[in-house]
């Protein structure tokens, strides 16, 4: 059965998406850590991050960092962390979290609760300066 990811690249879950290319795929996370925290993934369905191949892995780093360079234009913040945890879906992802502080990216803490019209701006501040 696909990923709940999968599902969402291939349109059957709605997403805040942010940008996507032939390879990868990058949407706002429903249970942000910070306002602008974004997934990306790889289309291909892979669960574990270091079991994409050497192209593959090297290509979503490399479109990670276009997303986290849109995403620290569009939203105040000091850095965009990087984090991959990878055991709450089984499709390869990576977390990045516009940062203020270290505690800006503890998963322990509780998430955000945000409006569909919250993330839809959200989504498209970042959207807007994808290059």
């Amino acid at each position: 059965m696909a990923s709940i990811f999968t599902r969402i690249v291939n349109g059957e879950i709605p997403c805040y998406k942010i940008a996507e290319d032939e390879h990868f795929f990058a949407f706002l996370d429903i249970f942000p850590l910070a306002v602008g925290h974004v997934l990306v993934i790889p289309k291909n369905e892979i669960d574990y991050l270091f079991d994409l191949d050497d192209n593959e892995i090297v290509g979503l780093m490399l479109f990670s960092k276009r997303v986290a360079i849109a995403v620290k234009k569009a939203i105040p913040c000091v850095k965009v962390g990087v984090a991959v945890l990878g055991l709450e879906v089984p499709h390869a992802h990576i977390h990045l979290v516009p940062l203020n502080s270290e505690s800006d990216i503890n998963f322990a803490k509780p998430k955000l609760k945000l409006s569909s019209d919250e993330f839809v701006e959200i989504a498209s501040k970042i959207s807007n300066v994808f290059i």
